[in-house]
């Protein structure tokens, strides 16, 4: 996996240095969205991932709620996500603590 590293660039086209508190990785893995006490489910694909957060791409984002549990292909243990940004086609999210 690879460091992100590049900076965000601005709507207004101004460049800025990246805010996040640590570094997330290039990842292509398989995801599954899950809300509405696991009634509502959504396929998608993890893009970049840390220990606190992620980028997901989905088809459309309209239908994610703001709060999920995200299962991620590989890993044992789902976590509860909250969603910090959305486009049209992605969305970032913080991992909230366990407990």
């Amino acid at each position: 996996m690879s460091p992100i590293t590049e900076n965000s660039i601005g709507l207004d086209g101004e460049v800025f240095a990246d805010r996040r508190s640590e570094t997330r990785h290039r990842v292509f893995k398989g995801g599954r969205l899950s809300f509405n006490k696991g009634y509502g489910a959504l396929e998608c694909v993890v893009r970049n991932l840390s220990d606190r957060g992620a980028r997901l791409a989905l088809g459309e984002t309209t239908a994610v709620p703001n709060v999920f549990s995200l299962e991620i292909a590989g890993e044992a243990t789902s976590r509860s996500a909250c969603v910090r940004w959305r486009s049209p086609s992605a969305v970032g999210v913080e991992f909230r603590a366990q407990g």
